[in-house]
């Protein structure tokens, strides 16, 4: 298969976010994390006169465990040819050697944040602060000594990664239970904002459960206004304990830089895909095969619920075919958990591995029932009517007043909705997401399905040619390259 590298290049920045990952090898290992205390948490407020208010004793053994994080990559410059560059007279005039120059390659340099997790050198940070570097390097808290990393896995649905360093006896951050965590607790980030070094703020956690905003393709974010800036990425959000609760990776701002308005990824999800990538070195994701949509009034007024999400349709042999899933089912739970809207199905299932068994609980014609549904891997994607595979792995469609409606993308934006992609394929090694919008393909704008097999039947395929994306406002341009 052809090699292919994307290179990911934001023209107006409102989030903190890149592409895909170079994985060097690694031998896999278990690990153990090191847990906060676990008891019931008490809150209360300060006391006494004279009493100095300070969380110095919270953030001194935390910030020990939060690294600077340094990467180059090298970008080829293509020749650009010149009409003028063989003509005699310009030859002449300026020198036999004129128009021989040879482009040099330019190195682009970034900054980030991680975390220590283990004693030995393991560190989590987000997939975008590493993605596509041709070198890593790590400087800890208290040193000055600069590592060399390996990165140890990635899953770029999460936009989080593993890297490893070459060192022993460090301080591991203690792990909070994210699900204890409460809007209006009092939250620090931790993190290197702008290269000026290792750096706290303080905020508390402004909501819980942020799903829908389109940064990543799994999100159950915590928002806080603790500031956060470019750099911070990866860094740790912890509470007043010192306890990690999240690790930052994204802002929404106009500007790019903090405007009150971070997220974090909770610290149990971060748990879960940092063991998994220690242990195996990726990530494998299943699917039940059913498409949904969220309650709305008159939904909420004809099952007679607050909560759940509607199957709208069951993929022919799929796992919820197979279980016994039909549409019109509202799914109102999963394994035990409560299902408010179709986000939280979503992450219950992207969280099981291929071969799991979940039991959902329905509601179909006014009754409850319990269906058991056993996870399959997803070998490729499936491809609806009305839908285009515009690239191997990624499916695209029409933007419909409903997906306008659930992802917020505005009525001004005009282009074709990237529906699904497949883990591990060429269109995820770009870093093309769920709910990306194609607004151009090369030089053609993209307004519609029938633009876009326009644009493809033109060029023959995207490999080697631009892709212009509007992801949350921001336009990025892809570019498939053989190297």
């Amino acid at each position: 298969m052809t090699r292919v590298k994307a290179i990911l290049s934001s023209i107006a920045a409102a989030a903190l976010l890149a592409g895909g990952i170079s994985i060097f090898a690694v031998n896999a290992s278990a690990i153990t994390f090191k847990e906060s205390n676990s008891q019931e948490l008490k809150r209360k407020m300060p006391e006494g006169d004279g009493v100095l208010l300070s969380y110095h004793d919270a953030v001194k053994d935390a910030k020990k465990s939060v690294v600077n994080i340094f990467t180059q990559k090298t970008i080829k410059q293509s020749v650009q040819t010149n009409p003028f560059l063989n003509d005699p007279f310009f030859r002449e005039f300026f020198g036999r050697d004129f128009g021989n120059i040879v482009p040099k390659d330019r190195v682009e340099r970034s900054l980030g944040s991680g975390v220590i997790v283990s004693s030995d050198g393991y560190i989590i940070t987000n997939n975008h602060v590493v993605a596509n570097a041709d070198t890593v390097m790590v400087s800890l808290a208290e040193e000055k000594k600069e590592y060399k990393a390996k990165v140890v896995g990635t899953d770029p649905k999460t936009d989080l990664a593993v890297i490893k360093i070459e060192a022993k006896n460090l301080s591991p951050i203690a792990f909070a239970d994210s699900a204890k965590v409460k809007e209006g607790d009092v939250v620090f980030a931790i993190g290197n904002p702008f290269g000026v070094g290792e750096t706290i703020t303080h905020g508390i956690v402004s909501a819980l459960n942020k799903s829908g905003i389109g940064i990543n393709e799994y999100e159950n974010f915590i928002q806080t206004d603790a500031p956060i800036n470019p750099g911070n990425s990866g860094g740790a959000l912890i509470d007043s304990r010192g306890g990690l609760v999240g690790i930052n990776t994204a802002i929404i701002s106009p500007t790019g830089q903090n405007n009150g308005i971070g997220f974090a990824i909770p610290a149990n999800m971060v748990k879960k895909i940092a063991k998994t990538l220690i242990e195996k070195g990726k990530i494998e994701r299943g699917f039940i095969g059913v498409s949904m949509r969220d309650m709305d009034a008159q939904a909420r007024k004809f099952y007679g619920r607050d909560k759940g999400t509607i199957v709208m349709d069951v993929v022919k042999n799929s796992p919820a075919e197979k279980g016994g899933v039909k549409r019109g089912d509202l799914i109102i739970g999963a394994n035990g958990n409560e299902i408010v809207d179709s986000s939280d199905l979503k992450n219950i299932v992207g969280s099981l591995e291929p071969g799991s068994e979940l039991k959902l609980s329905i509601q179909r014609d006014k009754k409850i029932e319990t269906v058991s549904v056993k996870i399959e891997k997803s070998d490729s994607i499936v491809i609806k009517s009305g839908q285009l595979e515009l690239l191997e792995g990624m499916a695209v469609g029409n933007i419909t007043d409903e997906i306008r409606k659930k992802t917020g993308i505005p009525t001004s934006v005009k282009g074709v909705v990237v529906m699904n992609v497949k883990d591990g394929s060429l269109a995820s090694r770009l870093g093309f997401i769920e709910g990306d919008v194609i607004v151009q393909i090369e030089n053609k704008e993209i307004n519609s399905l029938d633009d876009a097999k326009d644009a493809l039947k033109a060029i023959g395929s995207l490999e080697g040619h631009r892709v212009f994306v509007n992801r949350r406002g921001t336009i990025y341009m892809m570019i498939a390259s053989e190297n």
